[in-house]
């Protein structure tokens, strides 16, 4: 099976622009694309999983990518489709995010002379005089076609910006000046990204011909894969300082039923004729098919002693007496005892299992928190010097376990 039809059997493509053409260029390695990450965080998240796979399989199938950081429409504050706007960024922030991006993004794609390669579009759009850019790139947008994007048409009832109506000028100035200047062909983007990928596509074929070769193609779910990078208490990072392999592991493991297998499909490399006899998997099988989901994710970000770590310390939960030391575990500081004990909103804290004492509390009085399997059942609980010098197994809800063990 080709690259290109194999991306369409996992279910990665939702719209393209000239799939002839796509498909030809993919196949045969001549693509050189683009994907746009924006530098909000000194980590990536399990939400950009299904972009850098995307950019790993198509660079083993001899294609180039280019990976994106929106370091200048960070300074400005890139719209987020709410009310508010995020929070302004310095130079330095960015910088430091950009190069944390580029350490993670090594494990999944290869960079070097003639292969992938991270760029900043603040390298030039910092340096646009705006006279001269509405000049040029702004004559080429129509409003009455910009308010017919979905990406308007949804923010036009709550109140749409000035700087979001110039983000798809922006946007797709980004993908001309990557076309001009480092030969990219395509770009790939999320279902949300359409419009704005379509304003690219347009604006290259404007400047510089109806026969300039620029493409777009969309991610299918894209919605569902930012959604994948959330969890109640915040963000699964890739970061192992952030999301320790255990978490990230048990995440996945944790997968509704319904997901498991499309998860597998689109993230992981295995075989899609492994795949598809899975597909048949029911009932007990579908838990034998997260737990290869989970180290096969966590394989690829963290490696495979760490994936096997994570696995072993998993079955540990199920397991009596099973050697749970590879669990994510906090060491409690003697200073943080008060008489020989430390109220449980505190521990729950001091582990980062809630942000703030009030989630704490309002954890507890629902009933999600477990010390070695008994459930707590009121604020007033307190865990001993002598229970931390045994080392507590802490669950919170049914699916997040940690340790904690006096220093």
């Amino acid at each position: 099976m080709e690259i290109y039809e194999e991306l369409v059997a996992r279910g990665l493509i939702a719209q393209v622009t000239d799939e002839e053409c796509i498909r030809d260029m993919i196949n045969n390695g001549k693509a050189t694309f683009y994907i746009g990450f924006d530098p909000t965080a000194d980590s990536l998240h399990v939400g950009h999983f299904m972009a850098l796979c995307l950019m790993k399989r198509l660079q083993m199938a001899g294609n180039r990518p280019i990976a994106l950081i929106g370091g200048g429409t960070a300074m400005i504050g890139v719209p987020s489709g709410r009310t508010d706007m995020r929070s302004m960024m310095t130079q330095e922030t960015i910088q430091h995010n950009c190069d944390c991006f580029r350490k993670q993004m090594e494990r999944f794609i290869e960079f070097g002379e003639g292969k992938a390669m991270l760029v900043n579009n603040a390298d030039w759009l910092l340096n646009l005089n705006y006279i001269e850019f509405i000049r040029d790139i702004g004559a080429c947008f129509s409003v009455n076609n910009m308010l017919r994007a979905e990406c308007f048409k949804q923010r036009m009832e709550k109140g749409l910006s000035f700087l979001e109506f110039n983000y798809m000028p922006m946007q797709s100035y980004d993908f001309y000046y990557l076309f001009k200047n480092y030969g990219c062909n395509m770009q790939f983007g999320g279902n949300d990204q359409w419009s704005n990928m379509l304003g690219g596509t347009e604006l290259i074929r404007r400047k510089l011909g109806k026969d300039a070769q620029a493409m777009t193609i969309t991610l299918l779910l894209n919605s569902e894969g930012k959604k994948m990078g959330k969890t109640a208490s915040g963000a699964v990072w890739l970061d192992p300082n952030k999301t320790s392999p255990f978490d990230f592991y048990q995440y996945w493991r944790n997968v509704d039923d319904a997901d498991v297998l499309k998860c597998i499909r689109m993230l992981t490399f295995l075989p899609l004729e492994q795949i598809d006899e899975m597909d048949k998997w029911q009932g007990s099988e579908l838990n034998r098919a997260k737990e290869i989901l989970a180290y096969e994710l966590t394989a690829l970000v963290h490696g495979k002693e760490e994936a096997e770590k994570a696995q072993t310390a998993a079955h540990a939960l199920f397991a009596g007496g099973a050697d749970d030391s590879n669990m994510p575990t906090t060491e409690i500081e003697e200073s943080a005892l008060t008489d020989d004990a430390i109220a449980i909103m505190d521990l729950l804290m001091a582990c980062g299992l809630t942000p703030s004492k009030s989630e704490a509390r309002r954890l507890v009085m629902q009933g999600g928190v477990a010390i070695n399997e008994q459930k707590v059942t009121g604020i007033d609980r307190l865990v001993t010097r002598e229970e931390l010098a045994a080392g507590v197994k802490i669950r919170k809800g049914k699916k997040v376990y940690h340790k904690a063990i006096l220093k």
